[in-house]
């Protein structure tokens, strides 16, 4: 059985994927900082990582599915780092997206239950648009 309690561990990771998402958004802002881009990338992952735990990490990285957004996502990283920020973060985003289209049915629903802005996720063009993804792959 998992367990979907929230311990201090699962926060932390939460709390890291947060703000590496917000180092990110600022490195964008900023003209691609590398610095920027830098940190929020390796917050993001060690916050993933401390999220769902480092086995179940490595299995999502590494399952056959993921491969083409894992190696995007990684050399991403590597030209961030490098110095190649635009180049860089094209790559990771094409990556992001492979690796993560596997939780937008998820984040189809939890978006058409949100009080205020569900009844726009909620009218028939959108709703036929998440319909068409839903059920195709499962994330982990």
């Amino acid at each position: 059985m998992v367990s979907f309690e929230m311990n201090d561990r699962k926060k932390i990771g939460l709390g890291l994927t947060g703000f590496g998402v917000f180092f990110s958004f600022l490195g964008i802002i900023f003209f691609f900082d590398k610095g920027l881009l830098a940190m929020g990338n390796i917050l993001f992952l060690s916050g993933v990582t401390l999220t769902i735990g480092l086995k179940s990490s490595m299995q999502f990285f590494m399952k056959r599915s993921n491969y083409k957004g894992t190696i995007s996502f990684g050399v991403g990283f590597f030209l961030v780092i490098i110095g190649w920020p635009i180049f860089g973060m094209i790559l990771e985003a094409y990556g992001f997206v492979v690796l993560f289209s596997g939780f937008w049915p998820t984040l189809a629903v939890f978006l058409q239950k949100i009080p205020v802005v569900g009844w726009l996720f909620q009218q028939p063009f959108i709703r036929s648009f998440f319909d068409r993804y839903r059920g195709k792959r499962v994330p982990v």
